[in-house]
């Protein structure tokens, strides 16, 4: 029996969440629906701008989010990544860790723990300014051998290509899963990844994945084509299996044989910020506790209909138990 349901590694940001209008972003030359790298100075020219608003702070970043999904449905994980020694990194890991998450006993670097500006406008769309800071440096010396063959999956986030150190490290952890018989999975994470990082993004699936995360608008750009059926194909030969988000049309899974269709659930969208994230967290349970691959996708359908009906990209620890609880009501009719 594995320790852990889930091993991921991830880019540490301390995200905050800021509602603004479209004005706001054009006003400030900001790229409407993307994650965007930006350096310190920019992003405290932005908080200025913001003129004091408090936005909501959590530990964050796509994998954070993730694992700790999966980690409030009731399995077991542990995350690597790099904070500094600063009070943005304490706050990071302490948010963590009362999760319940296991993660590294490093001593802390001196330098900026990373931060990420999340813009929500009244369509519920995301927009991200992020300052790596320190975990732009995170490396294979934060990755932890041991966790990882004593888990079921490791995840990969695609914000990870855009440091090459963070890139070897995620290669590197794929390795160890490999030669420990532990399966990968990847999020492509967000558009701007396979836009601006296709290679990098082939570099870290090198002879393919196990599963795969991804919206409709990543897989066509990763396949370069505007056909859906065409964007299947092609991940078909770099993944064994894989989820397609599609908002409010819902999901696409394969599953290594057919595709399986995953209906959405009705819900007023207030902030979209996550969305995919707790998709893959709910997944990533259900598959390694047991479940189909429709199972799965339907607790995971539910998760990502709640967390998009209020703001933030996380819920509440007894959220999770409530949808857990209606999701049973539904695996009793589904094969």
């Amino acid at each position: 029996m594995k320790k852990y349901h889930l091993y991921a590694l991830g880019n540490a940001l301390v995200d905050m969440e800021f509602s603004v209008d479209d004005e706001f972003l054009a006003q400030m030359n900001i790229e409407k629906g993307f994650m965007t790298l930006v350096d310190q100075e920019r992003q405290q020219t932005l908080l200025q701008a913001l003129n004091q608003q408090q936005g909501k702070k959590a530990c964050g970043g796509s994998a954070a989010n993730t694992i700790i999904a999966t980690q409030y449905f009731g399995g077991q994980s542990f995350y690597s990544c790099k904070v500094a020694n600063d009070e943005r990194g304490k706050f990071y890991l302490d948010n963590l860790t009362a999760a319940g998450v296991h993660t590294l006993d490093h001593e802390r670097e001196a330098g900026i723990t990373g931060s990420c500006l999340v813009f929500i406008t009244p369509d519920a769309e995301r927009t991200m300014n992020t300052f790596l800071g320190i975990t732009a440096d995170v490396s294979s010396y934060e990755v932890e051998p041991n966790a990882i063959a004593n888990a079921q999956f490791v995840y990969l986030e695609g914000y990870l290509v855009t440091s090459p150190t963070a890139r070897v490290a995620a290669i590197q952890v794929k390795e160890i899963a490999r030669k420990n018989n532990v399966k990968v999975a990847m999020t492509f994470s967000d558009p701007s990844m396979v836009t601006y990082f296709k290679d990098g993004i082939n570099d870290i699936l090198g002879d393919g994945v196990d599963l795969l995360f991804c919206n409709q608008e990543e897989a066509k750009t990763w396949a370069e084509t505007d056909s859906l059926e065409e964007s299947i194909e092609g991940l078909k030969k770099i993944a064994r299996s894989f989820v397609i988000t599609m908002g409010a049309q819902g999901a696409l899974i394969f599953d290594g044989n057919a595709l399986i269709e995953i209906p959405s659930y009705p819900t007023k969208a207030v902030d979209t910020n996550g969305a995919g994230d707790m998709f893959a967290g709910a997944y990533l349970y259900g598959i390694t506790a047991g479940h189909t691959p429709t199972q799965s996708g339907r607790l995971a359908s539910l998760a990502a209909a709640k967390v998009v009906s209020q703001f933030g990209p996380r819920l509440r620890p007894e959220q999770h138990a409530e949808i857990l609880q209606q999701w049973s009501l539904l695996t009793e009719r589904l094969p």
